[in-house]
C-alpha cells in the first residue's frame, strides 16, 4: 500500500477525477534509465523490468515496474526505503494490490512488496501481526479462536496494513474498532509506534491517507474480545459475501465508497442507474454485484478508468450523487 491519497487528472480522453497514490519520491525516474542496480549493500536483491504489476494485483492489470523488490521484515523495509532514498528513486510499498488500478505503462519508480507476515499472541486477546500478514488469514484465525471483533475480515483479499491504511470494514464493523496500536516507518527509515488514542479513523478513511511523511505501515496489534459466537457469525458473514459478491473473479473490491449520510449504498445507485453489466472493453461492471468492476481477461486500465468515470457521471446526473473511489490509481510517472 502506498502512503496516501491525491487527486489525479486523467489525461487523453474526458477529465474525469479519481484518487491517486502520492507515491514517494526525491526526483524524477525514467524508464530509459540504463542503469541495474542488482545486490547490493542493503543484502536485498532489485529486479529490475521484469516484474508486471498485473502479477501484483487483483484486478490483473498493470504494466512493468522499473524495479521491484521483496522485503520480509521491517529491517529490510527500512533498508529498501532508504536505498530508494539514496538513489533519488520514487517508491511504492505494496500489499496484495486488492484496492490498486496500475497503468498499462507501468510504474516509473521501485516497488516494495511487503511480505512481513508474522503473528505474535501478545496476550490472550491481542494479537500483534505484520502489516503483510494476509487480512482473510488473520479474521478466520481469530473467530476460530473465539475471538470477536474481526469476522468481517474473511474473503477480504488484502494484508493487515492495507486493511488498517483503508481502514476496512463490512457488516457493522471495521479494522479501527478492535486496532490498539500501530507501528510505522516514515520516508527517512524512522520507526514509531502510534497508539490508537492518537488516531482519527473515519468510514474507510484513516489518518494514515493524510500523513505526508508515511512509508509504511509495518505491524499492527488487535485487541479483540471473546465470543462464543465469533466463528458462527463469521460463518454467516462469509455465506453472504459468497452470495452477493462476485468473489471468484478479478475485482478491486468495492470500487466506490457508500454515501455518506444516506440509506443506500452505492452499489444501490449504479444498480438503479441501469448499470449492471455496463462494459468497456475488457472491464465490466459486475452483474452480481455492482459497486465490483470486473476485469474479464483482457481490461486495460484505460478501460477501467473509463468505466469508472462513465457510471460516476450516470450516478450523478440520474441522482445528483457525486460517488468517491475507495480504490487507488497509480499514475505510472
Amino acid at each position: 500500500m502506498a502512503s496516501h491519497m491525491a487527486k489525479y487528472q486523467l489525461p487523453p480522453k474526458p477529465p474525469r477525477k479519481l484518487h491517486s497514490c502520492d507515491v514517494r519520491s526525491n526526483s524524477n525516474c525514467s524508464f530509459n534509465n540504463k542503469q541495474e542496480p542488482a545486490q547490493n549493500s542493503t543484502g536485498l536483491l532489485f529486479i529490475r523490468r521484469k516484474k508486471l504489476l498485473s502479477d501484483l494485483s487483483t484486478w490483473g492489470i498493470g504494466g512493468p515496474c522499473n524495479y521491484f523488490v521483496q522485503v520480509f521484515s521491517q529491517t529490510q523495509l527500512v533498508s529498501a526505503v532508504r536505498y530508494c532514498n539514496e538513489q533519488s528513486m520514487r517508491f511504492m510499498i505494496l500489499g496484495k494490490g486488492s484496492n490498486c488500478l496500475f497503468d498499462d505503462m507501468g510504474f516509473d519508480g521501485c516497488v516494495i512488496l511487503n511480505r512481513i507476515e508474522f503473528l505474535e499472541k501478545i496476550e490472550p486477546e491481542v494479537y500483534r501481526v505484520g502489516s503483510g500478514y494476509p487480512f482473510n488469514r488473520l479474521g478466520v484465525g481469530s473467530a476460530n479462536e473465539g475471538l470477536s471483533g474481526l469476522e468481517f475480515a474473511a474473503g477480504v483479499p488484502g494484508t493487515v496494513g492495507g486493511a488498517a491504511y483503508m481502514n476496512a470494514g463490512a457488516n457493522g464493523q471495521d479494522t479501527a474498532a478492535v486496532i490498539d496500536s500501530v507501528e510505522i516507518i516514515t520516508n527517512e527509515g524512522e520507526s514509531r509506534m502510534l497508539k490508537r488514542r492518537e488516531l482519527n479513523f473515519g468510514y474507510r478513511l484513516s489518518p494514515f491517507q493524510e500523513m505526508k511523511d508515511l512509508a509504511s505501515i509495518t505491524a499492527v496489534t488487535f485487541r479483540l474480545k471473546f465470543s462464543k459466537t465469533a466463528r458462527e457469525r463469521q460463518q454467516e458473514y462469509l455465506a453472504r459475501r459468497w452470495r452477493t459478491q462476485p468473489l471468484g473473479q478479478r475485482s478491486a473490491g468495492s470500487v466506490f465508497r457508500n454515501p455518506p449520510s444516506m440509506d443506500v449504498s452505492a452499489a444501490e445507485l449504479i444498480e438503479k442507474s441501469g448499470l449492471k453489466g455496463l462494459r468497456v472493453g475488457g472491464a465490466t461492471v459486475s452483474n452480481k454485484h455492482a459497486n465490483f468492476f470486473i476485469n474479464c481477461g483482457s481490461a486495460t486500465s484505460q478501460d477501467m478508468l473509463e468505466l469508472i468515470g462513465l457510471v460516476k457521471d450516470a450516478v450523478n446526473q440520474k441522482f445528483g450523487v457525486e460517488l468517491k473511489e475507495e480504490i487507488l490509481y497509480i499514475h505510472p510517472s
